[in-house]
This record gives C-alpha cells, structure tokens and sequence, in this order.
C-alpha cells in the first residue's frame, strides 16, 4: 500500500519516550487555530510512498533507539491513513520497533482500533476543556476526544496527554487543573505535556496566502509555564 507523507525526521526527541523516527503524514479534516503545519492539510499533498519503502528508512535508524525509542506516526492526522499506518506498523512490531501515534482522537472506527492494536504508546492531542473552544478553535467536539480516551482507557493503552498553552485561551489555573485531573479519571494516562503556544509557523501561514487565526496572540511565557508546571 502506498500513502502520503509530508516529511520525515529522523530522531526526534519529543515525540514520545527515547529516540524516534517522526513520520508526519499528509491530510488532516480539521482546522486548529494553533496547527503548525497548514501544509499537511490538503490530503492530496506530500510524497507518494508504499510501507515498505517506508520501514526500510524508518529500519536503518533502529540501531539508535535503544530501549524507549522507536517510531511515531504524527501529522497532519495519521488517522486519515489508518490502512497505510496498520501496514507499517505491523512491520514495525516485527522487527520489535517501538510504535506512536500522535493524534487528536478525531476519528474511530474498526479499523483505528486495529491500529492500535499495534500502538505501543498514543500522544493525544488534548487541546480544550470545553466544547465551546472545541469547536471554534478546533473544528470538532470535544465529546470525540473523549470517547477516544475511553476507548484507549478500554485497551490499556499507554497514554501521553499533550495540551498547548495558550495565553487567554486556555491558560487558566482552573483550564491546566482539569487537563491534569484526567489522571484521576484515566489510570492509561502516564504522563501529561504542557507545551508552550509558539508563532514560528508563520512563515508557513504567509507563504500559502492562509491567515493564521493566533497571529495576534503572545508566545506562551517562560514564566507562565514555569507556574502552570509547579506542583502538578
């Protein structure tokens, strides 16, 4: 099976635990008002290649991964290539390399379940408290994350929670308390992220004529990181 992919990174280091090979694949139905990757969303775009040619790249970088590392699939949306992605990541598994998905849990079906059944670890993309924000920064409701949460909590995946702090958006004490306090609720989740909202996509945004609908907003501070991590 042939999919589309928009770059490749070689070892990434923060996109899951180790090590890892990033695949950023092409497509993505939905329209985040901090995505830093406006050129993954036209799911015609990025380069042509099958699985194979793929875990072969992804293979000759296994010597580095060590015990934690290995691949993670990112986007745009993987989900979108969900068939493509169960391909590579049965390869993957048998030749005993590590597997991520790094989504925002927009989609779930028979055959995303199938994918996960070959996910090591997921990075969910958890980017509002309520459905409001959702939905307009979004483009989806907030209901479908978290019934995609319930169903990694139903098969024990390992969950990283990954949330981008947002100045006047969601950067309240109340906002960051309820983002940790899935905890409580999703004993799959092992870690959680707090990210910092960042403007370097805007060269990105000019160059294919798209407004980016933060331009205007600050950078997320040092500062406001720093007291939004502490004691969490």
């Amino acid at each position: 099976m042939r999919g589309r992919i928009h770059s490749f990174q070689s070892l990434g280091t923060v996109d899951g635990p180790g090590l890892r090979a990033v695949v950023f694949m092409q497509g993505c139905p939905l329209r985040c008002a901090c995505c830093h990757n406006p050129d993954t969303w036209d799911m015609g775009g990025g380069k042509e290649m099958s699985a194979q040619e793929l875990f072969e790249k992804i293979y000759r970088l296994r010597s580095y991964f060590g015990k934690d590392g290995g691949v993670t699939a990112s986007g745009g949306e993987p989900l979108m290539q969900t068939e493509f992605l169960i391909e590579l990541f049965t390869l993957c598994k048998k030749a005993g390399i590590s597997t991520a998905l790094d989504t925002s849990g927009c989609v779930y079906n028979e055959k995303v379940e199938e994918l996960l059944g070959l996910t090591d670890i997921v990075l969910l993309d958890y980017k509002y408290t309520n459905d409001a924000d959702y939905k307009v920064h979004v483009g989806m409701s907030k209901a479908r994350v978290d019934e995609f949460l319930e169903k990694l909590q139903r098969l024990g995946k390992r969950v990283w929670i990954r949330h981008v702090v947002i100045p006047g958006l969601n950067d309240s004490e109340e906002s960051v308390d309820m983002i940790y306090a899935l905890r409580d609720k999703y004993n799959c989740i092992e870690k959680t992220e707090l990210l910092p909202f960042r403007k370097l996509c805007l060269e990105k945004y000019h160059s294919l004529g798209v407004d980016f609908p933060l331009e205007n907003i600050p950078e997320a501070s040092e500062e406001l990181m720093i007291r939004l991590k502490k004691d969490r």
